[in-house]
Formats: C-alpha cells, structure tokens, sequence
C-alpha cells in the first residue's frame, strides 16, 4: 500500500472514530436532559461548605394576589378625597379618623383628575406614561386595603373627557378649534377630548381595569360630556361628526357598561346638577334617562350654588337649600322611577299616537340616584345648617344616601353635623 492510500486508510479510520465517539456523546446527553429532575442540581437545597456561599436560583415572580372588593353599602355616605390628599398620609389620615368617627361609610378617591394624570404607579405599558409626577399615592393598593379593613367602601373618580394631558399626546383626538385647527381650551385653559374618540374610550377602559384590580371598589366617571366653558362657537368635534351630541355620549356609555361590567366592578357616572329638572341635553350631551341604562349609579352634582338665580322663583338658591335640594332631588327619582319618558334613547321605545312623542323606558329603583352636595364656601360661606338642610332634605325626597364634595377636602361645616 503506498503511502496516499495509506493515508486516506487511516484518516477515514479516524473520521469514523470520532463520528462515533461525537454520536455517543450526543445521545448521552439527550438522556441526560430526558432524565428526570432529581438528576438536576439545585443549588437552592444543597448545603453549603463552611466558609462558602451557596448560588439560589431566582424564583418565578408571584403573580399578585387578587384585590378584595366589598358591596355598596345600601346607604351610602361618602366624602371625596383628592389626589394630593392621598398622597399626604397626615392628611388623608384625618380623613380616614373622621369617617371612623361618624356615620359615613365610603369615600371617592381622584383615580385620574383634571391634569389627566393618574394617581396611582403602574407598569402598564398603556397607562405608566400617564402617571403623575406631582400628586398622588404610591401606595394606593394598601390604603385600599386598610380602608377595607374599616368596611369602608372606595370610589375611584376618573376625570374623563377633560384632559389636557391626553389632549397635548394625541391631539388629533381633542376637541379643535374652528377658526385654525389647534385645540380648543376653556376658560381655565384646559383641553378636552372630543366625546366621539374611541381610542380615547379604550384608554379609559384599561385605567378602569387597572383602578379595579388594585382594589378599586366602583368606578366613578366625571367630566363625561361635551365642554361648556369658554369660545363655544369655535369647537369643532372631528370624531364627533354627524351625530348629536347626547347621541355620541350615549354611545360611550353603553361602550364603557359592555366592556367593564365583566370585571365585576361598580359603575357610576356624575351628572350637571340640572339634569334631574331638564330634559335637553343643557348642550353638553347629558340626558338623565340617557345615562340611567348604563350605571349602577347616577350622582347629580345639585350643589345649590350652580343654579342660576331665579331658578325655580328663588332670587338666590343658596337662601333655600332645603328647598331647592327637595326640589331637584325629588324630579331626579320621579325620572328614574317612571316607566314612560319624553326622551329618545337607545333602551326606550316609541309609544303609538302620542303628543308629545313618549317612549317606554326601563324602570329604576329610585336608590339608583345618589345626589353630590355641598360643603364649601361659594359663593358665600356655607354653614352647618345649610349642609344639614341638604341631608335632611335628600332624606326627605325619599333617598338615604349623599356624597359630600369639598375640593379642599376640608368639610368644616360637616364635620360639625356629623358630630352632633
């Protein structure tokens, strides 16, 4: 045999070896990976020689435990809390010490306020952008739970369609201006979303999904019209075209009802004091039996001093508290009880040869009507027994429950009632 062949001889001699050596190897460790775990080392269960650290392996991330939601209390007496309060814990500890010392039994916390920030951390990819820098609790899932913990039931209040925030990232969603195309503000200069933006609506789901699985009991939505303040005559509504106004609003509220109701959260929508008297939209969308089909709860905000004077005969609605509150709130429950109404809607049906036209509409407990009153000075000073006749006269238009608003969040004047 010469030496080339030779060589060929033994170089494939070799090949062979070592393609049969890396076979064996191969399958030795297929076996070894299909072998079962007690072969595997875990350094977390082995002791450690002295003197030596022993390496642990990261453990999987719990997923959070599911947050507890208590009932509606069948009277429900709250107080609002904002999102700077409960983000100052001696504030909102005082808080917290006046509704353990007194009758009320729920409280409405700012989930996203006029800014359009959120009040709460999030790691949400659709929401973390939106966080407040300024106000706000970082530890909002434990307050929750410590007000549970008192049976206190918490309402998270989400400014909607006033934001300036969401208006300055997305403004091709804002309300516009006529004249030049830019976004429309109102007199305090702030910006609104147009009503008819529905990738707007589906932001607004996902914070009220987040809001309920941090312990949010009920969602409370606010700001949920067109704007009223400012140059009315320059706004222009772009994703609004073509429909009225408490059309494109109805269409949001049946919206927001389909797509949160499965998670099981409490739904509440707050509403111009004068809703309950009128029966136009007041060219803002809202239409009481409207807004009725969609919510567990309607809270009129019928703080005496947004009615204009003369209203109803009063010269100055603020020197009859009691009767302008039995007045409106009393309408308010006639509307929700009655099965017949002058106003269209997507749940009522038109009535045969009737002038004017009537429709059917569903019938409500009139409990589903929970009024917003007053504690606080304007435009004059308002005192205990101006709040007591507030109380006294929801009462006595056959409801039992009342939220108290404060933007100071002080409630001077109630805290006097309450404690008597």
């Amino acid at each position: 045999m010469n030496r080339k062949k030779e060589s060929i001889h033994v170089t494939r001699g070799y090949a062979s070896w070592v393609f049969l050596f890396v076979l064996g190897a191969g399958a030795a460790v297929l076996a070894y990976l299909a072998l079962p775990s007690i072969f595997a080392v875990s350094y977390s269960e082995m002791p450690a020689a002295a003197g030596t650290s022993t390496p642990v392996r990261a453990k999987k991330e719990e997923p959070k435990p599911l947050a507890k939601h208590l009932p509606a209390p069948e009277s429900l007496k709250a107080i609002y809390m904002s999102q700077c309060v409960v983000g100052t814990p001696s504030f909102r500890e005082s808080l917290v010490k006046f509704i353990d010392e007194t009758e009320l039994n729920a409280v409405v916390i700012d989930i996203k306020d006029y800014t359009g920030k959120i009040s709460f951390t999030t790691e949400n990819p659709k929401l973390k952008d939106s966080v407040s820098d300024a106000c706000g609790a970082r530890d909002m899932r434990t307050f929750i739970e410590l007000l549970h913990s008192k049976n206190v039931f918490v309402i998270g209040r989400i400014t909607v369609f006033q934001d300036p925030y969401y208006s300055s990232t997305h403004p091709e969603l804002a309300v516009k201006r006529k004249d030049n195309g830019g976004t429309w503000k109102d007199r305090k200069g702030l910006a609104f979303i147009d009503v008819g933006a529905k990738p707007f609506w589906d932001y607004i789901i996902e914070l009220g999904k987040e809001s309920y699985e941090i312990g949010f009991d009920e969602l409370n939505f606010d700001y949920v019209r067109f704007p009223s303040d400012g140059d009315m005559a320059n706004t222009f509504y772009s994703q609004s075209v073509g429909k009225s106004k408490p059309q494109a609003l109805e269409e949001f509220f049946e919206y927001l009802s389909l797509n949160l109701r499965p998670t099981g959260a409490a739904l509440s929508a707050d509403l111009f004091g004068m809703t309950t008297t009128n029966t136009d939209d007041l060219g803002i969308g809202q239409v009481l039996e409207r807004a009725l089909p969609y919510f567990d709860r309607i809270y009129p905000m019928v703080y005496p001093s947004h009615y204009p004077n003369d209203f109803n005969g009063w010269k100055d609605p603020n020197a009859y508290t009691y009767d302008l509150m039995k007045y409106v709130v009393e309408a308010a429950v006639r509307r929700t009880v009655a099965a017949t109404t002058t106003v269209p809607g997507f749940t009522h049906t038109a009535i045969a040869s009737t002038s004017p036209q009537l429709y059917e509409k569903p019938v409500y407990e009139k409990g589903k009507i929970v009024p917003w009153l007053q504690d606080f000075d304007y435009p004059v000073d308002y005192t205990p027994a101006m709040v007591r006749n507030q109380i006294q006269a929801t009462y006595d238009a056959g409801l039992t429950s009342y939220i108290f608003w404060d933007a100071g969040n002080k409630y001077s004047s109630l805290r006097q009632v309450l404690s008597q």
